[in-house]
């Protein structure tokens, strides 16, 4: 039924805890695992500090980085424990926005199923009405599983 399960994560521990879900679901499917990991770039300028944009992307790149690693590595060494054999596992970071990117990754890549946290790392989206998990559950065109 699913051939590519996108896996959005930023490192929270729900987003960990729906990559349980994804692996179980691929393991179960034959379905291959994309990672994905959005870096949003927006935040002010302070003018004070000259190479604040840089030093803040360079941060926000590795703990992105460090997201989808800790996953592949996780997967790789005791999620599967050798049962997965016919899934293969690819990650991805992106720059942008993080509903718009993972809607047009959505769609670029012929998605079959999303599977994501149901709050990232900053609790406070859950009382925001554009969070991105509630964006990505309106405007996806594929199924999405959310996990809390």
């Amino acid at each position: 039924m699913y051939n590519r399960i996108l896996l959005p994560t930023d490192g929270s521990d729900n987003a960990k805890r729906a990559g349980k879900h994804a692996i179980w679901i691929a393991n179960n499917s034959g379905a291959d695992i994309i990672v994905l990991n959005v870096i949003e770039p927006y935040y002010p300028q302070i003018s004070a500090l000259p190479n604040f944009s840089d030093v803040i992307f360079d941060e926000l790149k590795e703990e992105g980085e460090n997201a989808v690693k800790s996953f592949k590595q996780e997967l790789e060494s005791s999620q599967c424990k050798g049962i997965c054999k016919n899934m293969k596992l690819k990650t991805q970071i992106k720059e942008g926005k993080a509903f718009v990117e993972i809607i047009k990754f959505i769609k670029s890549e012929k998605i079959d199923l999303v599977v994501m946290g149901a709050s990232g790392r900053h609790g406070i989206d859950r009382f925001i009405l554009g969070s991105v998990t509630e964006r990505v559950v309106r405007e996806a065109v594929c199924p999405v599983l959310v996990v809390n």
